[in-house]
């Protein structure tokens, strides 16, 4: 028979693997959201750790995409970059009541700037 935080953990794994729950997944209440979401395409979501207790849940989230936009002041640079988002969920009776999550920004900036970084030596050299 399983807990109540394993039935939480299961319930929050099959909400963000499910593909029509990307809208909700991609709400923050981060300035840049609405430009992150443009500028990433084809972006694939995986549940890398959760944590529980009682009625919350706290989802480590790996978003994986192409980064296809202006972001941040980097232009395009078509590279597959990881992002890494936390959620925490409040869970009652196996229903989410409430959720908010934020973009770490702080290892996704890094995978563009680099590239983006080598483009412009490179073609300052040409």
């Amino acid at each position: 028979m399983k807990s109540i935080e394993q039935k939480h953990m299961d319930t929050i794994t099959a909400f963000i693997k499910n593909p029509s729950n990307e809208n909700i997944l991609n709400q923050t209440n981060q300035f840049f959201t609405n430009q992150l979401i443009e500028a990433f395409v084809d972006r694939t979501y995986e549940v890398v750790e959760t944590f529980t207790k009682g009625e919350k849940v706290i989802a480590r989230i790996l978003i994986t995409g192409t980064h296809r936009g202006m972001f941040a002041g980097n232009t395009a640079t078509d590279k597959t970059v990881k992002i890494t988002q936390f959620r925490e969920f409040h869970v009652v009776d196996g229903e989410i009541i409430n959720q908010h999550g934020w973009f770490d920004t702080g290892t996704l900036l890094p995978q563009i700037k680099i590239e983006y970084l080598l483009n412009s030596k490179q073609s300052k050299s040409i």
